[in-house]
């Protein structure tokens, strides 16, 4: 299985220009033969806390429609982030895509106290299965929490998505956690995080691929758009950039 790990640099509120990169990346995924791609966290927005309930849709919002038809087309996983409605309030969703079948999300459980005026956290823990492997998702600060990957090793996951929006300092922390992560718990870990904008930060990208023994496997840079593509079955991995990546 091969399961990718898309970076970008969103632009901040724009919807439709973020999506159309993100088709670009899907793109560029399916040109590798990918099972899996997914973004970084709140990737079709942007991660703007203070802009989220404006721009914060109902799951099944026709915009997201043309992933699904990508998902059916390629027999592709896809995982997308979005502020999502519910009746609670607004949730950091990651709204999947499932060939054949109906869309579902998973929302951050665990919240940074700095989003808790602008989010409400989700309350279940999501396990997508593809070939047959347990692949378990996580959002930014709560993949930082040792308890988060207790908590899906519980469910027998075995490949951990981070979704993140990460600044250098951010970053250090992740790429110190996720071995640990790899080892503790014997799983996989692909992260993906955004570069450029972010809120009042600067997201650094190099989104990386660990294999189980918490071995760097690849890793991107800190500016590129591109594709960390990870293959389960000969536990390589490796970068691909976008030819035509905005700077």
């Amino acid at each position: 299985m091969k399961v990718c790990a898309a970076q970008l640099r969103p632009i901040a509120g724009d919807f439709a220009s973020n999506r159309a990169k993100h088709l670009e990346l899907i793109e560029l995924a399916v040109a590798q033969r990918a099972d899996v791609v997914f973004f970084p966290e709140l990737s079709l927005t942007g991660f703007e806390p203070r802009l989220a309930d404006s721009l914060a849709v109902d799951i099944n919002d026709h915009r997201l429609d043309v992933f699904q038809a990508w998902s059916d087309q390629h027999n592709l996983l896809i995982g997308v982030g979005m502020p999502i409605i519910v009746e609670e309030g607004v949730q950091i969703g990651m709204v999947w895509f499932t060939p054949g079948k109906a869309r579902c999300f998973y929302s951050k459980q665990q919240l940074h106290p700095d989003e808790y005026p602008y989010f409400v956290p989700g309350s279940e823990q999501r396990v997508l299965k593809r070939d047959g492997c347990k692949l378990a998702p996580a959002i930014c600060y709560e993949s930082l929490q040792m308890s988060h990957a207790d908590e899906v090793a519980a469910l027998s996951a075995e490949l951990y998505l981070a979704s993140v929006a990460k600044p250098a300092g951010g970053l250090d922390k992740a790429m110190a956690h996720y071995p640990a992560v790899a080892r503790h718990h014997h799983m996989s870990v692909i992260m993906a995080n955004c570069v450029g904008p972010s809120d009042d930060f600067i997201s650094v990208g190099q989104s990386a691929a660990l294999n189980v023994h918490g071995e760097l496997l690849a890793q991107m840079d800190a500016e590129s758009e591109g594709l960390v593509v990870l293959d389960t079955v000969s536990g390589r991995a490796s970068v691909k950039q976008l030819a035509n990546m905005m700077l």
